[in-house]
């Protein structure tokens, strides 16, 4: 069963959420529209898109959907998660959502086929606990699809280092220096189909890592790295 969410853990941003469409739109019609629509290729089943934001992958899910798809959505910010329900409106498919965070997903054992993961896990503030829920909540052979962005190399890594405890504040709890990519295809609960590194934005928000996991039938003892 899912743990208690905790409420500290997940702070409201009003002003990031309030301008976070406005400063992105551009990004989202160019850069980001090829790794979305990966997100979504050939989806089937019910999935669940995690940590949804102002619902930016609605129009994606909304554009693959057939009678055997079913769309879930978790975001804990109750201002992003206001304007996501506007969009999930706006939309001919219905989409589900929770204000739940990825550490306390509130659905059944084994109860999707796909969870969806996009710009997300730099704000989960403890990851090896939704890794925990994404497990719990996946079929057995279900995907874990992401597409995140990561510490850079060199100078690079070094401004992010330095701009990290601003931007957090900024930036709805954003991290600049995880290592996401790694800390999932470590998670011995899946087994990797495929990861890559993309050259992809700019300093501080580069580059990216995409990729999909399967959930393993049998999962061994859990081991994640830490930050």
């Amino acid at each position: 069963m899912p743990t208690e969410p905790n409420a500290s853990q997940n702070p409201s941003s009003p002003l990031f959420a309030a301008i976070y469409d406005p400063a992105t739109t551009l990004i989202e019609r160019t850069l980001l529209r090829p790794h979305r629509e990966y997100l979504v290729a050939d989806l089937d089943g019910t999935v669940l898109d995690l940590g949804a934001g102002t619902g930016a992958m609605f129009p994606y899910f909304d554009s693959v959907a057939t009678a055997s798809t079913e769309f879930h959505a978790v975001e804990p910010d109750p201002h992003m998660r206001r304007q996501a329900t506007e969009k999930a409106s706006a939309q001919a498919t219905p989409i589900h959502i929770e204000a739940s965070p990825a550490e306390a997903l509130p659905y059944d054992d084994e109860s999707f086929d796909i969870v969806v993961a996009s710009m997300v896990f730099c704000t989960i503030p403890d990851i090896e606990s939704a890794m925990n829920e994404i497990a719990r909540v996946l079929k057995p052979g279900g995907e874990l699809r992401f597409f995140e962005h990561v510490i850079d190399d060199g100078w690079r890594a070094g401004l992010q280092s330095a701009l990290a405890p601003l931007w957090k504040r900024l930036a709805g709890g954003c991290h600049l220096t995880r290592q996401t990519g790694r800390r999932l295809v470590a998670d011995r609960s899946f087994d990797i189909i495929e990861i890559e590194r993309l050259n992809l934005g700019v300093t501080p928000i580069r580059p990216f890592v995409q990729g999909r996991l399967r959930k393993r039938s049998v999962s061994p003892p859990r081991q994640l790295s830490g930050d």
